[in-house]
């Protein structure tokens, strides 16, 4: 009898399910109802069938396909030099991205002294120390903070505000890291106070005039595309034609003043 109760019930809940042309959900099998006289009619009373969610293996597969694309490339797998670069940025960001500006300035400088050297003079080793403690010590930490604090006070990416950022890099950081950059680089020469100001009032001008040529183009390509933990980097890449222009002004002879 039991038997045949149950193979009863298995016909009805088959052809139901092959009427509708659908997938068997085991949290929502449409069975028909059973025999008030079969045994398993109380047991099946008293179960609730509702429509139940989406597996939860299908919900951690989705939560891990797209937390892997919307990661930052930082937290993937890291490949060769650049994976150990950007790991470094994210663990020490401060050291990094001062080393990286030394390595550039460094670079920049014997560059420029490569080109305004007569071939039969030798390279001024202490002249590239001054230009690559200048990035280690100051310009790298400074870029830093000016990057993220831009990031912070101006979030967006979009063409005004790129173009505030951009205002902001010409009005405020350009003038001060520049004379920054002059004094510092006098001041190790052996320059005094005076010779310092006439330096300033001599070279200053001149390099702001001709960095609102060069930078407003590097500033809106940083600003626009690029992420905020690599702007130092990409800044300090475009500072290297720069530098070049840049160290040749800072070793200019000095004011001679009266």
């Amino acid at each position: 009898m039991s038997n045949n109760v149950v193979k009863g019930i298995g016909k009805h809940c088959l052809l139901q399910l092959r009427g509708k042309g659908s997938v068997v959900d085991l949290g929502m099998v449409p069975c028909a109802p059973l025999p008030p006289h079969s045994r398993f009619h109380h047991h099946f009373s008293k179960t609730r069938f509702h429509k139940t969610s989406k597996p939860s293996y299908t919900s951690s597969l989705s939560r891990s396909f797209f937390s892997h694309f919307s990661s930052s490339p930082s937290s993937g797998p890291k490949i060769g030099f650049v994976g150990w670069y950007l790991g470094k940025l994210e663990s020490h960001p401060l050291v990094t991205k001062s080393i990286t500006s030394s390595l550039i300035y460094a670079a920049a400088d014997l560059t420029a002294q490569t080109i305004m050297l007569p071939s039969s003079a030798s390279y001024d080793l202490i002249r590239t120390l001054r230009m690559a403690s200048f990035a280690l010590l100051i310009l790298g930490p400074t870029q830093h903070l000016w990057f993220n604090f831009l990031s912070e006070v101006l979030p967006k990416r979009d063409l005004p505000t790129t173009l505030k950022k951009i205002l902001m890099g010409q009005a405020i950081f350009g003038p001060c890291i520049n004379s920054v950059f002059f004094s510092y680089n006098a001041g190790l020469q052996g320059e005094s106070g005076h010779e310092i100001v006439a330096r300033l009032k001599r070279d200053l001008l001149p390099t702001l005039i001709n960095g609102v040529l060069y930078w407003p183009i590097c500033d809106f390509v940083t600003f626009k595309f690029i992420p905020v933990h690599l702007q130092p980097l990409v800044n300090s890449s475009c500072a290297y034609i720069w530098t070049i222009y840049l160290t040749y002004m800072a070793n200019l002879k000095k004011v001679i003043v009266d």
